[in-house]
């Protein structure tokens, strides 16, 4: 964020107090549209980030054509509708077709799409994307499992509530014991 987005959005955080009542010179209040702005830049740096900096050639050449799977994922993001977090942990898989991925890359992804306003069902597609983009690997499978502050902290105020989201290409969609096992694989990770 340059110096004259930073201020731009001081000022929009001034205004926003200012809206719902409050005192934006109190003195816990005075440093907060800095603050914000600060946060901001971090929470939607995402959209700075591309896929080919992320990756940074770790695409390596192996004669593998089992499922490589990483699991429980920590993202964060935040809800297009309503500008709440929502957090959880991202499983993702894939069948190799000649080349892998360093493993670091895999959660560096999910956090680059976290990183912007986002929809749950949105992002578990981007993830797969972006995997599928990189590697044309024989299948990919994502699976988000995200609790949803705009649920939980307003409207049906539904706390132990969670949202999960799959999305599956090739021999994950097409081979119903493919798809099984990677899920097993999030279960079995669970015990």
């Amino acid at each position: 964020m340059g110096t004259d987005q930073h201020l731009k959005f001081e000022e929009i955080i001034t205004e926003l107090l200012l809206a719902i009542g409050e005192d934006p010179d109190r003195e816990g209040l005075v440093r907060t549209p800095h603050r914000v702005a600060r946060a901001w830049e971090f929470l939607a740096r995402g959209y700075k980030q591309n896929l080919d900096k992320i990756v940074n050639n770790a695409v390596f050449t192996e004669n593998y054509d089992e499922i490589v799977t990483v699991l429980d994922i920590d993202f964060f993001s935040l809800c297009e509708h309503h500008l709440l977090p929502f957090f959880g942990k991202a499983h993702v898989g894939y069948i190799p077709n000649g080349k892998v991925i360093g493993l670091s890359k895999i959660p560096r992804i999910v956090e680059m799409y976290g990183h912007r306003l986002q929809l749950q069902e949105r992002m578990t597609q981007q993830i797969a994307g972006a995997i599928d983009e990189v590697l044309a690997p024989n299948g990919v499978a994502v699976v988000l499992e995200g609790q949803h502050m705009c649920m939980q902290m307003r409207g049906v105020e539904k706390k132990n509530s969670h949202a999960t989201t799959s999305y599956m290409t090739g021999v994950f969609r097409e081979d119903s014991r493919t798809r099984k096992e990677f899920l097993d694989l999030i279960k079995l990770n669970r015990s």
